[in-house]
């Protein structure tokens, strides 16, 4: 699993905008019950020779869960920092006013604690108490009564502030964080703050959330210009994807190549990635991936592969094993180069001068070049597959594929067992049958958190259930990149998710 979703724990509205008689300001409304959340500026609404045109602003305020993503990253269930990216998602809450559109939000971190509060009303501002423009907790003012905090206390940006400076990071950010929407008034806000997540779960700076904003020119009335309203769900929206949440994403396939071992026979016309070859040795005992006892000094494997087994044999190239972040999962980066290569390679595993393992055959297959363009198709089936699963349960899918048009003989029907053809780069979504709502899309960007593993017996990929909401079916889809593009796949396996 290479998902995981955090609902937010608290988030409320909070305003400055006049009320309907045009004369008392909702400073003090709370509105942290509301079902959704509003960020608005409307500009001249009144005006004055003293003051000239008004400006009223609607900011959003969201806090999350963040000991549970520090839990999670204690107990492995989410990698250490710099291996996962996390990305703020508001989803936006259908309504029939008007939608601004060409404008700039910004998110930043909250520095002082608040109250989300009950009050429901968004549109007369009747409800107070907790969290609002002027207080963040009941009878507690933003920023200790200063003018410059009503609205919330932030921490700014600073361009200055290095990397190596997080325990001075107290007050600021290195990145402004920014959303622009663009046409489409019906934007989502899908933000990276990892960096500020990362701040939260070091204690280098106090999880006290986000806020979210119109930037500068477009909430303080420089444009002289209106933009109103934009709304995003909350977390008691009755919509179970549309809730606010931080996503945590990375990529957690494996793709052992043992089944996809090339030779480099041409070395000097392929790329040193293109030449390389990734082997894993899972440790298994009594159904359990542990961890190798009795390690040498350096902590590593050494690995050596063999055109034969026997005391006398010579490895034919060699490699150093390291640890994953798994444990009791090993890997090794091999390549192999050799103007007439070996058919078969045997791997052994040692530590010191102890064998670990010693592997099966591993067919060497070399790179060849073709005199046509190739434009593979592929029938694809699972291994296994299930029509319903449990939220309390992390399934594994496994996919069997093969080439489209693969016409075997009756003796190759009677004689040989078909093996998976091994696809290098394949991908997986989720969506919903009833609405094709996407729950999951395909993950191809830089996290590539829906990237399927490979072994020998073909790809692969775990999924978390809990992400699904219960009692609904599901749709899955692949995507395999092939000769430069992303094909999706024609089949669609359905299942259905329960308690």
């Amino acid at each position: 699993m290479a998902i995981k979703r955090y609902i937010a724990d608290a988030d409320t509205t909070i305003s400055n905008a006049y009320k309907e008689n045009l004369s008392d300001l909702a400073t003090g409304a709370n509105m942290g019950a509301s079902d959704s959340m509003e960020v608005f500026s409307i500009w001249g609404q009144r005006s004055s020779s003293i003051d000239g045109p008004s400006i009223e602003a609607s900011r959003a305020l969201v806090k999350f869960p963040v000991d549970s993503i520090s839990s999670d990253r204690t107990a492995g269930n989410i990698p250490a920092s710099g291996s996962v990216s996390f990305y703020l998602k508001l989803t936006n809450a259908e309504h029939p006013n008007t939608l601004p559109s060409d404008y700039t939000l910004s998110v930043l971190p909250v520095s002082e604690s608040w109250t989300e509060g009950y009050g429901l009303d968004m549109e007369t501002y009747m409800d107070s108490g907790s969290a609002s423009w002027l207080n963040a907790t009941t009878g507690t003012l933003w920023g200790g009564g200063l003018a410059a905090a009503q609205g919330g206390a932030y921490h700014t940006s600073s361009a200055a502030l290095l990397a190596t400076d997080s325990a001075m990071n107290t007050k600021n950010i290195r990145t402004m964080y920014t959303s622009l929407v663009g046409d489409d008034g019906t934007k989502n806000i899908e933000v990276d703050i990892s960096e500020l997540v990362e701040q939260w779960i070091d204690s280098t700076k106090a999880n006290y959330g986000v806020g979210v904003m119109m930037s500068g020119a477009y909430e303080d009335g420089t444009l002289s210009a209106s933009f109103y309203t934009k709304k995003y769900f909350t977390r008691t929206s009755e919509y179970f994807y549309k809730r606010p949440r931080i996503e945590a994403r990375w990529d957690d396939s494996k793709r052992d190549d043992r089944a996809n071992f090339y030779a480099a026979t041409n070395s000097n016309h392929l790329l040193l990635a293109d030449q390389a070859n990734t082997l894993y040795l899972y440790n298994s005992v009594r159904g359990q991936l542990k961890t190798f006892e009795g390690f040498h000094a350096s902590n590593t494997l050494d690995v050596k592969l063999y055109s034969a087994i026997g005391d006398a044999e010579t490895p034919v190239v060699s490699a150093i094993g390291y640890p994953t972040a798994d444990a009791g999962i090993y890997t090794a980066s091999i390549t192999y180069t050799s103007a007439t290569p070996v058919s078969y390679l045997y791997d052994v595993w040692t530590t010191g001068s102890v064998s670990l393992h010693t592997g099966s055959a591993i067919s060497v297959k070399t790179f060849s070049a073709m005199g046509e363009n190739p434009n593979p198709n592929h029938v694809t089936s699972m291994v296994g597959f299930r029509s319903t699963y449990s939220i309390k349960e992390t399934a594994r899918f496994r996919l069997f594929i093969r080439k489209q048009n693969w016409s075997p003989t009756i003796y190759t029907k009677a004689t040989e067992t078909l093996d998976s053809v091994i696809v290098d780069s394949a991908y997986y979504k989720i969506f919903r049958v009833s609405d094709n709502f996407e729950v999951i899309p395909y993950g191809t960007g830089s996290d590539n958190q829906t990237r399927l593993s490979y072994d020998q017996s073909g790809s692969y990929f775990d999924l978390n259930m809990s992400l699904f909401e219960p009692d609904f079916a599901y749709g899955m889809n692949f995507s395999y990149y092939l000769n430069g593009k992303y094909v999706e796949q024609p089949e669609v396996f359905k299942f259905r998710v329960e308690e």
